[in-house]
């Protein structure tokens, strides 16, 4: 307890809107913003019965909560690890603008206040998938990636969840809508982390972190995986016009966009260098909100 209020005192020597900063920061706001727009999305899409403003806004508002509060405990687990990479070294636990305990009980608040509030304001199934991404992310996910490569596949589990929580939210029922948006999400993630990891193998080397780049230097099976996960998203991207989700506009345009992610992944799988898995990183981070925008325009 000494400790802990030590912690707060030193971290209370920073001005208040360095640390209200400190304190936004600690919920990796652009992460947050793509997970709430695909649940935005997903709820959209879901919307069979008509389009219901007010259980939208507390649908966006409870996996919002939930997004800030897995980010925080993230790195509130990380603050060692993240101490020992340059990408992660100025973030608030590190610098000291927020002490461990501050974070600790920010997290559990946002986490709790989030499945509270989506339990009753929203549905109970939405709030049963939330625990199960605070499980995921928080408890399994993040302590496995000193221990294992396979905490990237574990990971997308809840990182997927996003836009079957706002199909549920809007719906409160699992379709097979449900389930193509999560596989389509499930599926993108694997390029997009390992062109990350690629990218910064060394200092997750050096931070002991077992990304797959890491645990196999050659890349070879890096270049697979990132090749056959961008292959496999191909048919599943398109799926929503088969199913009656999205119309002829959305099919075209999904072929597009797949193939431009296609040939990106091929590039950087070949190459295995910073650069081209920089340029696959750019890709995919566009690929994924204009491919949810044009499910959501050209929605049937």
């Amino acid at each position: 307890m000494e400790i802990a209020t030590a912690e707060i005192q030193e971290a209370k020597t920073f001005g208040l809107r360095e640390k209200l900063a400190a304190f936004v920061e600690l919920t990796k706001p652009r992460i947050a913003l793509m997970l709430i727009l695909t649940s935005a999305a997903g709820f959209y899409l879901g919307s069979s019965n008509g389009f219901n403003i007010t259980l939208f806004i507390n649908s966006v508002v409870g996996i919002a909560l939930l997004a800030f509060g897995v980010a925080t405990l993230n790195q509130f687990i990380e603050k060692n690890t993240d101490a020992l990479m340059t990408r992660t070294a100025k973030r608030p636990l590190v610098v000291g603008k927020i002490s461990p305990a501050e974070a600790l009980i920010f997290g559990i608040i946002l986490c709790v206040g989030g499945e509270i509030y989506l339990a009753f304001l929203v549905n109970a199934l939405t709030a049963i998938l939330g625990l199960i991404v605070i499980v995921g992310y928080v408890l399994l996910y993040t302590p496995l990636k000193t221990r294992t490569s396979a905490s990237t596949a574990i990971g997308a589990i809840p990182g997927a969840m996003p836009p079957l929580m706002g199909w549920t939210s809007a719906a409160n029922e699992i379709t097979l809508g449900a389930w193509i948006l999560f596989a389509m999400l499930f599926l993108w993630q694997f390029p997009h982390f390992l062109a990350i990891a690629w990218m910064y193998r060394e200092q997750y080397a050096k931070a002991g972190i077992k990304m797959l780049p890491v645990v196999e230097p050659s890349g070879k099976i890096t270049a697979q995986q990132i090749v056959i996960f961008t292959v496999l998203l191909l048919p599943v991207s398109v799926m929503p016009y088969f199913f009656g989700v999205a119309g002829i506009v959305y099919l075209v345009g999904a072929c597009l966009l797949g193939i431009w992610f296609l040939w990106a992944s091929v590039q950087a799988a070949r190459a295995k260098t910073n650069e081209k898995a920089r340029t696959l990183l750019l890709v995919s981070v566009l690929y994924l909100p204009i491919i949810f925008a044009l499910m959501v325009f050209n929605h049937l």
